[in-house]
């Protein structure tokens, strides 16, 4: 536990703007936020052009320890994380084996995870058929909320949920007001389409329509209406679904959606044939669906960006054959997330303040890690040096393996710093992230 420390800036994104201001830590938590003129002798005082940011929550992150830590590890995962100005995130529950579908598998993760992590960590627990009644329990022992797949998630271990499976895990949790988060594509509108074999990312984005996001995302709706449940709609890549998305808001369902810096950077348009490390599911679309997904990021019908962190061995990504088919479809970039959306954004007329809204607050709202979230008094002391002028180009990160569809890619906006807890993170030094429970650790 750290004892004292002010951090201040000239430039410091708070709750209700940015100004300059000088950050009181005790203990590890934000004790007051002053002034800046009144910090103390010795405060830590940023460079001119550095601005102090709270750091960011990913709640969409792949760890796959154990089970499958050739593809990742905690230990990497977030060392990865703290050198980018990710001071949590909240693991998935699926990749890993065995998947966190009950209580006691909530534990292996945790047990396996101790002693690890660089940054702070919850979990998502996951719905699957025939566990409905495990949920409440899942939650009980501190997961965040449960996630499940609406079509083959890609693994065996952890299978879709129909429709009656889906409403049955929803009625569990709204007795309890815990949250579903649902990866919405639906199996019967990608088997009627074209096949993906091959190089052609085109071929590969014809197979994945934006129709199975849609009537996906409509049948969570339906459910979610029905039962009164909360619900998420994790990675979104299709414009075409905000409509109904926004009509459902409209009428009182509870349900939220986030989307992932990739379909905020990328275009189907751009991504070269047999170039796999672009694959994911949802698909990369079409230029003018990245348009529509930063502009309802800007009018607050989409919640959250994650990184969807979901990375494997360079061999499951089929680099050599380039065939789309056949390779792993997830995307590594936890690393660089803060980057690759303030590049973006700034290039659009949006502020530092609107990223932290969306990378931060929101992710922390959605989770329920109250410590978390915010430059505010009582929250976690959990900082970022963030320099938003400079420069520089993707190379090699600390992911366990280094596929990645940024690599090369010049972004605007570098982390130089961060503290996690009032202690500063370098990297070398012994991990000290805690695991993370609903609510505070």
């Amino acid at each position: 536990m750290s004892g004292a420390i002010v951090v201040r800036a000239r430039r410091v994104v708070l709750p209700d703007g940015e100004r300059a201001a000088a950050v009181h830590v005790r203990d590890g938590v934000i004790e007051a936020v002053t002034g800046f003129d009144e910090a103390g002798d010795r405060p830590v005082t940023l460079a001119a052009d550095e601005v102090l940011l709270p750091g960011l929550v990913d709640s969409h992150v792949h760890v796959n320890e154990p089970g499958r830590t050739e593809w990742e590890g905690f230990a990497s995962a977030t060392r990865a994380a703290a050198a980018g100005g990710v001071t949590t995130i909240v693991d998935m529950p699926l990749n890993s084996v065995p998947p966190t579908v009950n209580a006691k598998a909530l534990q292996v993760k945790r047990q396996a995870a101790q002693g690890q992590l660089s940054v702070d960590v919850a979990f998502w627990g996951g719905a699957v058929p025939g566990n409905a009644s495990q949920l409440q329990r899942l939650l009980a022992a501190g997961a965040v909320g449960v996630k499940c797949f609406l079509l083959d998630s890609g693994v065996p271990e952890f299978p879709p949920l129909d429709d009656a499976g889906l409403r049955a895990a929803l009625t569990a949790l709204a007795e309890v007001d815990g949250l579903l988060i649902a990866h919405c594509e639906d199996d019967d509108v990608i088997a009627a389409a074209p096949d993906p074999g091959g190089p052609r990312y085109a071929d590969f984005l014809a197979s994945r329509p934006g129709a199975a996001e849609e009537t996906a995302i409509g049948r969570l709706i339906a459910a979610a209406r029905d039962t009164g449940a909360r619900v998420h709609v994790v990675h979104l890549a299709d414009a075409g679904a905000l409509p109904m998305l926004r009509a459902a808001r409209a009428e009182g369902v509870r349900i939220t959606v986030e989307t992932c810096p990739h379909y905020l950077t990328f275009s189907a348009e751009e991504v070269p044939d047999g170039a796999t490390s672009f694959k994911c599911c949802p698909p990369i679309r079409e230029a003018v669906h990245r348009e529509a997904l930063w502009a309802a990021l800007a009018d607050g019908d989409i919640d959250l960006v994650v990184s969807d962190h979901s990375p494997c061995t360079p061999e499951l990504k089929r680099l050599d054959v380039g065939d789309f088919a056949s390779a792993w479809g997830g995307i590594a970039g936890l690393q660089v997330t803060l980057p690759v959306v303030w590049t973006g954004a700034r290039a659009r007329g949006l502020s530092l303040g609107d990223v932290v809204r969306w990378m931060s607050a929101a992710p922390a709202a959605l989770t329920g890690l109250t410590g978390k979230g915010g430059i505010a008094v009582g929250k976690d002391a959990d900082l970022v040096a963030f320099a938003p002028d400079e420069r520089s180009t993707v190379g090699e990160l600390h992911h366990r393996n280094p596929v990645t569809p940024y690599t090369g890619r010049e972004l605007t906006g570098v982390v130089r710093r961060a503290w996690l807890h009032g202690e500063e993170l370098v990297d070398g030094n012994a991990p000290r992230g805690r695991l993370l429970s609903r609510g505070r650790a």
